[in-house]
């Protein structure tokens, strides 16, 4: 029976990770608000970025902070 089930959602499996997310978000704003529900999003943005230069080998800080801006912004 699982077999069936799993068979059934794996094509759909992106349909259902973005629903999720909606009524995740949506729950969220339901209860914070949409200001704290902003910023819990933007801190898990943050989170993310953060965890992601930690894991690709990251330099220094003080290294990083001299190439930002990004060229072409300055």
């Amino acid at each position: 029976m699982w077999q069936q089930c799993w068979q059934y959602l794996r094509p759909r499996r992106g349909r259902i990770l973005g629903a999720l997310i909606a009524l995740v978000i949506a729950v969220s704003i339901l209860t914070w608000g949409l200001l704290r529900t902003l910023f819990v999003f933007l801190a898990v943005v943050v989170g993310y970025l953060v965890g992601r230069y930690v894991d690709e080998g990251a330099e220094g800080l003080g290294e990083w902070l001299e190439r930002w801006p990004p060229r072409g912004r300055r």
